[in-house]
């Protein structure tokens, strides 16, 4: 078909509107190699059935036909949301950045899938000057979608231009409340940025809203950027619970550089504070913590207590048994007993 040239053209037409989309495929891939297909296909975006006209237009992104440039721009501003959305990105496929202007726009199409085609095409050249557009779109649209698909496009830029923008949305509770997997794809990007993206965030670990200072934490101790070890020691004394927490356990990704920080915790008058550095500890393979946990084990706090056992538990570490034989044998307090017990059980085990 394909060394017929111009003349398998208005058959492959017609069969483009096949329903069976492994077939589509390939004749969307034959008529890709057709040189001579060009005019027809031309012709097809402008007067076709709209499944038709879409479907030509990924014929354009599939052979990078730049003749089709202007025929394409035109069907940006055409009635069929399907066809601007395609037209979009088949533009953004040919890498012409002449065309960046023409697909602004349509980041405020009135079709949704028109909006996030239009995310993708524009990030596709990772632009700094389209940066702001793209972020009208990460913080204003009304769909979260759309939202997620300007989040990609600058967060797959890696650029430090975007962290403004990308740490914004972090402050926008739009993006996380009752959003958890919208939430998790935001901290991806951010987290994609690397280095630039650390200060700002150690700058938020001081932010009035808790979600926030949390997510900070998140970001920071997966970074492992040693800048923000002393301020991450700081915020395990932050009030609310799951900043403690989410704070011991960014320090607990540093491992070894962390267990200072995480040591002069121990001795906070506040029991959750207490219990979010030995939890973090418990995470760190370094010979100084068992000793730590093991001081721990002498807590006024019973939750404290509890939490340093199970810390041990996780560590393994044969210079705990003797401290667990004894808290085995304390049978004032029944609960702390057996679950010494139970983790010298798992000690035995692994011996065995």
């Amino acid at each position: 078909m394909i060394r017929l040239g111009a003349d398998a053209v208005s058959p492959l037409l017609d069969a483009l509107q096949t329903q069976d989309l492994n077939l589509l495929a390939i004749y969307q891939q034959i008529l890709a190699q057709i040189p001579a297909a060009s005019p027809q296909l031309t012709q097809a975006i402008r007067s076709a059935h709209p499944l038709v006209r879409g479907r030509v237009v990924e014929v354009f992104a599939i052979n990078k036909d730049k003749t089709a440039i202007p025929t394409l721009l035109e069907a940006l501003r055409g009635e069929f949301f399907t066809v601007r959305a395609r037209a979009a990105l088949a533009l953004a496929n040919m890498g012409d950045a002449s065309v960046l202007p023409d697909l602004l726009p349509l980041l405020r199409d009135r079709e949704i899938e028109a909006r996030i085609a239009a995310c993708a095409a524009v990030g596709r050249f990772h632009d700094p000057a389209t940066f702001e557009d793209l972020a009208n779109v990460l913080l204003d649209d009304p769909i979260i979608e759309v939202r997620q698909a300007a989040l990609k496009a600058l967060g797959d830029s890696c650029h430090p231009a975007a962290v403004p923008f990308l740490m914004e949305a972090l402050r926008d509770s739009f993006w996380w409340f009752e959003r958890e997997q919208a939430v998790q794809d935001l901290l991806a990007a951010i987290e994609k940025i690397g280095d630039p993206v650390v200060v700002p965030l150690i700058e938020a670990l001081s932010d009035r809203e808790k979600t926030v200072r949390k997510f900070a934490a998140m970001i920071l101790g997966n970074l492992r950027d040693i800048r923000a070890i002393d301020e991450l020691g700081m915020t395990l004394y932050d009030l609310h619970h799951e900043v403690g927490q989410a704070a011991a356990e960014a320090l607990a990704q540093f491992g070894a550089p962390a267990v200072a920080v995480l040591a002069e915790a121990l001795s906070h008058p506040e029991a959750a504070v207490r219990g979010h550095a030995i939890r973090g500890l418990g995470r760190i393979r370094d010979e100084r913590v068992t000793p730590y946990l093991i001081e721990m084990l002498q807590d006024p706090d019973q939750g404290v207590r509890r939490q340093a056992i199970e810390s041990l538990a996780k560590l393994r570490d044969p210079r705990s048994i003797l401290a667990l034989q004894e808290a085995a044998a304390n049978r004032a307090d029944r609960g702390m007993a057996e679950l010494a017990k139970e983790t010298l059980r798992k000690f035995h085990n692994k011996l065995d």
